[in-house]
């Protein structure tokens, strides 16, 4: 039997959500998804089907994905040892075939089918896709990272016709040179980048912990809010773990150019795009200018 006051609670819930749907209506947040929530099966169901409340009630999101772990268990199953150099995958001729063959034609694949399960509402592409992300071979001091690239510029009007059109664009972080040439470019730097070319409501990240730590031994330290000043202040300290380098580069590059607002959210929380958006108290660490 259904208790009185656990409906009430459901109803409570709806109505704390109000403002914000009012508020984020018609606006675009752009998602980087990765880590955990991309590998996990109950995960991938959960932000799919976040993902979908979101489109249905007014906003407009787009899913930027990588997919380190799985192009090396693919590269490790045909045989071919990843090479790493500054945490960026030296990417040679094969290598880049094996990042395209893993983004494009299975991850990219896989998010379109979870979301799709709940009408046609998403389309895949990648950067070779109208040339959506054009980019250049990565600069280097002294080392060759092969197909590694930079992005240059985003085809923003191809983003615009697809969400004018309904659409929730899925993109796979493959870029195409003036070359023709491929590049596997770090997703957390393509998520900023399109936030910034789109001026974004919101860019989230979803990773594997809470957000930024003063101490990351210390759970009680999560920091709620950093400006993009003191971002760049720790960037240049090397007060910030690797592997978050290139999230708070991509929060800070997109604040910079009109996003309102960036958000380090943890993927493995049920729902953290729900509890970021639509309540009162918000997860995660939000940058901001």
């Amino acid at each position: 039997m259904v208790h009185m006051e656990e409906v009430m609670g459901k109803a409570q819930i709806l109505t704390e959500a109000l403002p914000y749907i009012k508020e984020y209506h018609g606006k675009t947040v752009v998602i980087k998804y990765g880590g955990a929530a991309m590998e996990r099966a109950d995960l991938k169901e959960t932000v799919a089907t976040d993902i979908v409340l979101m489109k249905y009630v007014g906003l407009n999101p787009i899913i930027v994905h990588g997919g380190g772990p799985e192009i090396s268990r693919q590269m490790k199953a045909m045989g071919k040892e990843a090479t790493f150099i500054n945490g960026l995958r030296v990417t040679d001729k094969e290598t880049m075939d094996i990042v395209k063959m893993v983004l494009v034609g299975k991850i990219n694949k896989e998010i379109v089918s979870l979301i799709n399960r709940h009408g046609e509402l998403s389309v895949g592409v990648s950067g070779d896709d109208g040339n959506l992300i054009m980019a250049k071979k990565k600069a280097t001091d002294g080392y060759d990272l092969g197909y590694v690239g930079e992005v240059t510029k985003i085809n923003r009007k191809l983003l615009e016709n697809l969400i004018n059109d309904d659409f929730i664009p899925v993109v796979a972080t493959v870029g195409v040179g003036d070359d023709g040439m491929s590049y596997n470019i770090n997703a957390d730097k393509v998520a900023g980048e399109i936030a910034a070319a789109l001026n974004a409501d919101k860019i989230i990240f979803l990773t594997d912990v809470d957000g930024l730590y003063e101490d990351f031994d210390d759970k009680d330290s999560l920091i709620s809010e950093l400006s993009i000043e003191e971002c760049e202040r720790r960037l240049a300290g090397r007060e910030i773990n690797q592997g978050m380098i290139p999230k708070v580069e991509g929060c800070v590059n997109a604040v910079q150019s009109g996003v309102k607002r960036a958000h380090i959210l943890n993927g493995t929380t049920p729902h953290a795009l729900l509890l970021e958006i639509f309540t009162d108290e918000g997860v995660g660490t939000m940058i901001t200018k």
